[in-house]
């Protein structure tokens, strides 16, 4: 069992790690939070494998307490290690959460250096590893909106529908996602190899370096795809991570939207989701006997999934006249895939509504539909 103390354990990252490290059975987790006296380290400390030392202070009401929330609070926790260190104890890894604003020469980024010179001091006087990060912004869920973090506050003020203010589109920025902040902390807790800058500094990827304006964009195309059902490439990268933390700041009364629900004799017809590149999804209901379709494509290809009752699919190919035909239903899923040169129909078989899926490989354009009314 691997004991670890956070620092700040209350703040934007201390709680995605905290949850993170909660899902582990082989870890122990306490913390130390603003309620928590300084003089209560050495026996949080007691046993401890790792230090996250992830609290700090960044913008207060008095400068002063720069100084008492970042370097002194450094100070304290190394003058804990070093009791232990008289001791004969091992002292554990330290993984300290600095900023890249430790670089400039005003009250917080001096005081973020201090800490850092802290920790490496007492490292090379003991040989401990220790661990410092200078995070660029950093961003996910949780993150406090309208404090130091552009991506929170354009997420909670577009969600609720509230504006935005961008002062300068072209402004430079470089993010890291929180959850890619933890994975790296754990690897390092689990023995990783660590790595280092040439200012000694430890590093993690990926970073994204991308604009506030693109973010601001970006962001605000997200709450716009619950209308036109269009959505970004949210797989993948910092679009993945970004969408995840839009959607983490929805309230829960939005948490569901409506779609446009097209009727008419033969059933109902929805559409889902689109995809600039990657096709469109959507449903469709048929009655009891009736047949839909009735169409061929040139190059449009589709996947069918009858996800409740019974259908009978039918092909006929437009140049040879082979035809074929195949039954399906929701008991036994199968995807039935449509072929360019073949026209084809669905005809609910069985006696209940027909419900089924559709996968379209492109967005639908009536301006070259590629969909031409031809019986089977």
């Amino acid at each position: 069992m691997k004991k670890v103390l956070i620092t700040g354990a209350q703040g934007f990252i201390g709680k995605n790690l905290t949850l993170h490290l909660a899902e582990r059975r082989d870890v122990e987790v306490v913390s130390f939070t603003r309620e928590n006296p300084l003089e209560a380290l050495p026996d949080l400390l007691e046993g401890v494998h790792a230090v996250f030392h992830l609290a700090g202070v960044n913008r207060p009401q008095d400068p002063q307490e720069f100084t008492t929330g970042n370097a002194d609070l450094t100070r304290a926790l190394c003058a804990a290690l070093e009791a232990q260190a008289r001791r004969g104890a091992r002292l554990p890894l330290v993984i300290q959460t600095s900023s890249t604003q430790a670089a400039n020469d005003n009250p917080y980024g001096r005081s973020k250096r201090e800490a850092e010179l802290a920790l490496f001091d007492l490292q090379q006087r003991h040989g401990m590893p220790v661990h410092v990060f200078r995070l660029p912004n950093v961003f996910g869920k949780w993150c406090k909106p309208n404090y130091n973090s552009a991506v929170a506050t354009f997420c909670h003020n577009t969600t609720r529908g509230l504006p935005i203010q961008v002062n300068d589109p072209a402004a430079l920025l470089t993010l890291v996602y929180v959850d890619d902040v933890i994975a790296r902390f754990m690897q390092l807790m689990d023995g990783a190899e660590a790595s280092f800058d040439a200012r000694g500094f430890a590093t993690l990827t990926p970073q994204y370096s991308t604009t506030v304006g693109d973010i601001a964009r970006q962001i605000q195309g997200f709450r716009a795809s619950r209308e036109t059902l269009v959505i970004d490439r949210v797989g993948t990268g910092l679009t993945r991570a970004l969408y995840a933390t839009y959607v983490s700041y929805l309230p829960p009364d939005d948490f569901a939207y409506a779609l446009t629900r097209h009727g008419d004799a033969r059933g109902v017809f929805v559409e889902m989701l689109k995809t600039p590149d990657c096709g469109q999804f959507s449903f469709f209901t048929a009655h009891a006997g009736i047949t839909r379709g009735g169409h061929y494509h040139h190059t449009k290809t589709e996947k069918f999934l009858v996800i409740q009752g019974q259908a009978c699919f039918r092909f006929r190919h437009m140049l040879t006249g082979e035809t074929h035909e195949l039954h399906t239903h929701a008991e036994q899923p199968q995807v039935v895939e449509t072929v360019p040169g073949w026209t084809h129909d669905i005809t609910n078989t069985g006696a209940q509504e027909m419900v089924v899926m559709l996968w379209a490989n492109e967005v639908f354009d009536r301006e070259r539909p590629d969909t031409y009314a031809c019986p089977v």
